[in-house]
């Protein structure tokens, strides 16, 4: 799911009733603790853990198929396309820097990559126009298998983007590309001379002083306490799937983090605390191109304010990541064999949490 659509979703739930006053503390957190129960007995999921500002922790379900032992309070996870938004901070990093434009074209720095016409914004914002090279890997249950351990090299994912026409003309319209986050962890590489995993490590990971926080590259485990993530098999058979090789996600999804962590980060980067005021407001600022989508931060309006963040999906795991500068929800969702992703009960936190 890409929280563009989901925080739609969100926000049509929520202007449909009016907010009510918020409740008591107490009163809050059973009423946060009643959705989360929900997305483990109503929305598919196995376990659900999640941090709520002011509130704390919360958990509801169990850590592995088969056991009765609960959800670790701050274990870690595969946060997906969560990975985006620390790769656009260093990207907006740079910009601050002067060692990047943000509308200079991608081809300026690495060379018949990707088209010409195609800048930096445009692969942030994702107005690129470029295919989205997962949408041609055999990531379904019967595919899946054939790819679970096997390492991707971010050229050859560049290549299978490239392979494609252009959607659209560069800039013309919002297309969600996980090709156009590999393209800027090329990009990072190529102007500071290091992976991009080291860029996000020196310039996030250690500063925030993130711990639990890791780039795995193709290592296959979750390091530390964490619940398991099931998946599907093509005979309708649950699979445990918390092993896998998250190189084919790279810059675009590949992240282990924890809602702790994930709460620290947003927090900080909604308060201005990684970026300079001028990139500050690039990264939240849409277009009429991309109402919903700034440069690697989804942005929504509830009933009562607005919101921004993002939400990953990969094998196993669904989290999300929703703040304002005064609240915060960080959301991870363990997969039961059916599937389970944030759904209305989600969407119902938001609004509870925000208004």
């Amino acid at each position: 799911m890409k929280l563009v659509a989901a925080l739609t979703a969100a926000t049509l739930l929520a202007t449909a009733g009016v907010a009510s006053a918020a409740p008591a503390s107490a009163g809050q957190r059973e009423a946060v603790q009643q959705i989360i129960d929900e997305l483990t007995t109503d929305g598919g999921a196995l376990g659900v853990q999640a941090r709520v500002t002011g509130l704390g922790t919360f958990r509801s379900g169990f850590a592995e198929y088969g056991s009765r032992k609960p959800v670790p309070h701050n274990g870690r996870f595969r946060i997906g396309s969560n990975t985006k938004p620390f790769v656009s901070t260093v990207a907006l990093q740079l910009a601050g820097e002067g060692k990047l434009a943000l509308d200079e074209p991608v081809d300026r720095h690495l060379p018949g990559l990707v088209d010409k016409r195609i800048t930096i914004r445009q692969l942030l914002q994702h107005t690129s126009g470029l295919f989205d090279y997962s949408e041609a890997l055999p990531l379904d249950p019967a595919g899946f298998p054939s790819i679970r351990y096997r390492t991707w090299d971010p050229l050859d994912l560049v290549e299978i983007g490239t392979s494609r026409p252009l959607a659209f003309e560069p800039g013309a319209q919002h297309s969600y590309s996980n090709t156009n986050y590999i393209v800027i962890g090329l990009l990072i590489e190529k102007i500071t001379g290091r992976p991009y995993a080291k860029a996000v490590e020196q310039r996030i990971l250690k500063p925030l002083r993130l711990g639990d926080t890791v780039l795995p590259g193709n290592d296959l485990d979750i390091p530390g306490p964490h619940a398991h993530g099931y998946y599907q098999d093509a005979d309708g058979k649950p699979t445990d799937v918390t092993r896998l090789n998250p190189s084919w996600g790279g810059a675009a999804g590949e992240m282990i983090s924890t809602t702790r962590d994930l709460d620290t980060f947003l927090n900080a980067l909604l308060a201005g605390k990684l970026l300079k005021p001028e990139q500050q407001k690039e990264l939240t600022k849409t277009t009429p191109q991309s109402p919903d989508y700034g440069l690697g931060v989804a942005v929504a309006q509830l009933s009562c304010t607005t919101i921004y963040g993002h939400d990953g999906l990969i094998h196993g795991y669904a989290t999300m990541m929703i703040g304002t500068q005064d609240k915060r929800v960080t959301l991870s969702i363990t997969q039961a064999a059916n599937g389970g992703t944030p759904g209305d009960a989600a969407f119902r936190l938001l609004e509870k949490v925000f208004c």
